[in-house]
């Protein structure tokens, strides 16, 4: 990766406890798996505008993992900040509000 920092958001980790505690009703393997992969999906950004800018939500950039979410970051003097983690099968009006 580049030269950033990650830093998530007290927003975006309140989403990744969410989704796992939704998973972990499932299954819990697929829980720690879900959680493994969107945490990982940060550590992947090699230069600050390497993903699409969001087509809801145009102030930030997203990751895509397992097709069912969206990382939502932005950059800020060489910090990539995670803003959010959003379901793709949401409504848009409640991904705008992120």
């Amino acid at each position: 990766m580049g030269n950033y920092k990650i830093i998530w958001s007290f927003q975006a980790k309140q989403d990744l406890k969410d989704i796992y505690e939704y998973w972990k009703k499932k299954s819990v393997q697929g829980a720690k798996n879900v959680r493994s992969d969107i945490l990982k999906s940060p550590k992947t950004i090699f230069y600050a505008k390497q993903y699409q800018v969001d087509d809801i939500n145009p102030k930030y950039r997203r990751i895509i993992v397992r097709t069912f979410y969206k990382v939502l970051y932005r950059e800020q003097k060489h910090t990539i900040s995670i803003m959010g983690v959003v379901c793709t099968s949401q409504s848009p009006d409640v991904l705008k509000n992120k």
